[in-house]
C-alpha cells in the first residue's frame, strides 16, 4: 500500500520544511526520538491515521503506540485516536464507548 505522503505532509507537518525523503528516512531511521516525533504527529493529525502508521516496520509501530503517553492537552481526542491504533495494528480491546458495538 503507498503511502501519499505529499497528503501527510499537508496533513501533519504544514509548519515544517519536510520533504518526502526526510518524512521516509524518518519512519527508518534508527532514532526513536525521530520516529516518536513523526508517529505522534501522525496520530494526532492524519486523516487517514490508520492508512499512513503504515509507514512503520510493524515491530517499531507496534513499540510506538505502546509507549505513546496520552498528552494533557487534547487528551480526549489523542486517547480516542491510540485507541483505534491498538484495536487496528495490535487487537486489543475497544475502550472508547461510542466506538463500541452494541448488542
Amino acid at each position: 500500500m503507498k503511502i501519499d505522503i505529499d497528503r501527510l505532509l499537508k496533513d501533519c507537518f504544514w509548519e515544517y520544511n519536510f520533504t518526502s525523503d526526510d518524512i521516509l528516512q524518518m519512519a527508518n531511521s534508527d532514532d526513536w526520538r525521530k520516529k516518536s516525533f513523526l508517529f505522534e504527529k501522525i496520530l494526532l493529525n492524519s486523516t487517514k491515521m490508520i492508512k499512513d502508521l503504515k509507514i512503520f516496520k510493524p515491530g517499531d509501530l507496534k513499540k510506538l503506540i505502546e509507549d505513546f503517553k496520552i498528552p494533557q492537552f487534547n487528551s480526549k481526542f489523542a486517547f480516542k485516536r491510540k485507541n483505534i491504533a491498538e484495536v487496528y495494528f495490535l487487537d486489543k480491546e475497544v475502550l472508547v464507548n461510542e466506538l463500541k458495538w452494541v448488542a
